[in-house]
């Protein structure tokens, strides 16, 4: 039996593939790669993604029978590319969306550059199917939700995703922040810290506001300390790392021997200011971050967070929005994620004079 094989693009490896080498590359017997590159009934949806996206890695063109017209564009508006989170989210949306037929269109706000409202009006123009907003204004308590409200006026299926406002009457996907704080803070507890800090984003964001209420909750809970006291161990800054460093430096004046921080890239911060001051992580003080985002398990030290469950939450968001899309309306209410605390490094912390009291004990915290 004769089996057509796409031709290599200009960019591909010398020689053409052999159908061994697609069948290996997408885990598919090489009968079933065959029929997929003949586009032959009788192979899941699931099995012929695999054998495109194995032609898609190996950089060959795809047979002109296997491509198919767009079933429409979905756009998926980003605050910024340079936080790790928001490209993985990204990647997960896309890649569902194309499984499903819709043809992506990305698009980033940057310092100076289209603001969200603008590119909604863009997409608009462009006739989009829908919209994803990932951590856009809807996160933001101050800003005016008519903005939804309008959209939604306007018949666009839109979607939510990290940020809740109970006046825009659409459907939102979020972790469940307030979990997120308690994970880490009770980590924390566990490895002997009673005086730990909170590096957070401002007041006005909703995620920045659950995690700050986790944590002081469980403050209480796990260390025994008041409302009042536990307030004064929050410091709000940016989401970046010059952020995480300002606000780690200040709750380290203040005492703390641990830091809870509301993003990867605060607790890259964090770390830095930590050793700066000579001090070593984790052997003297702890850091925990938020998101696991792509390489966090890379970093010196590879850093303990609280991992947001990104595939989950973005095909939920999408298929939520397919929903709507197909004229079948889900339940217009917040769907809310369980993270998980990701424990990397375990070495033996220090006795030092910074803490109250010396915990002879194996610290997984990094």
């Amino acid at each position: 039996m004769t089996t057509s094989v796409p031709q290599a693009s200009e960019g591909a490896a010398r020689g053409a593939p052999r159908l061994a080498d697609i069948a290996a590359q997408a885990e598919v017997s090489e009968a079933t790669a065959s029929r997929v590159l003949n586009g032959k009934a009788g192979v899941a949806a699931a099995t012929r993604r695999r054998v495109l996206a194995a032609l898609d890695v190996l950089g060959y063109e795809r047979p002109l029978r296997l491509k198919r017209r767009s079933a429409g564009l979905v756009g998926l508006v980003i605050p910024e590319l340079t936080n790790p989170i928001f490209p993985a989210f990204a990647q997960v949306v896309e890649q569902v969306l194309a499984g499903h037929g819709y043809t992506p269109m990305l698009c980033t706000q940057m310092p100076g550059g289209a603001t969200e409202d603008e590119l909604v009006e863009q997409l608009e123009e462009r006739g989009v199917s829908g919209i994803v907003f990932l951590s856009g204004l809807h996160a933001d308590a101050t800003a005016d939700p008519a903005r939804y409200l309008a959209l939604a006026g306007r018949g666009v299926p839109f979607v939510l995703i990290n940020g809740y406002n109970a006046h825009i009457p659409v459907s939102f996907v979020s972790p469940d922040d307030r979990a997120a704080a308690r994970m880490a803070v009770r980590h924390l507890a566990d490895l002997g810290h009673e005086r730990i800090g909170l590096a957070i984003g401002p007041t006005r964001y909703v995620p920045s506001r659950r995690k700050a209420e986790g944590f002081t909750a469980a403050l209480r809970d796990h260390v025994g300390l008041p409302q009042v006291e536990a307030e004064r161990l929050v410091q709000r800054t940016l989401f970046t790392v010059e952020g995480g460093h300002a606000a780690a430096s200040a709750l380290l004046d203040r005492g703390c021997t641990a830091v809870v921080c509301g993003s990867d890239m605060m607790a890259l911060g964090a770390v830095r200011a930590a050793r700066e001051r000579g001090l070593a992580v984790p052997g003297d003080v702890s850091v925990v971050g938020f998101d696991d985002s792509p390489l966090i398990a890379f970093t010196d030290p590879p850093l303990t967070t609280v991992r947001q469950p990104v595939q989950a939450m973005a095909s939920a968001a999408v298929g939520a929005l397919l929903e709507e899309i197909n004229g079948n309306p889900v339940q217009r209410t917040e769907f809310v994620f369980q993270p998980e605390l990701v424990v990397r490094v375990r070495r033996p912390r220090r006795c030092g004079t910074r803490r109250p009291r010396c915990v002879r004990r194996v610290d997984p915290g990094g």
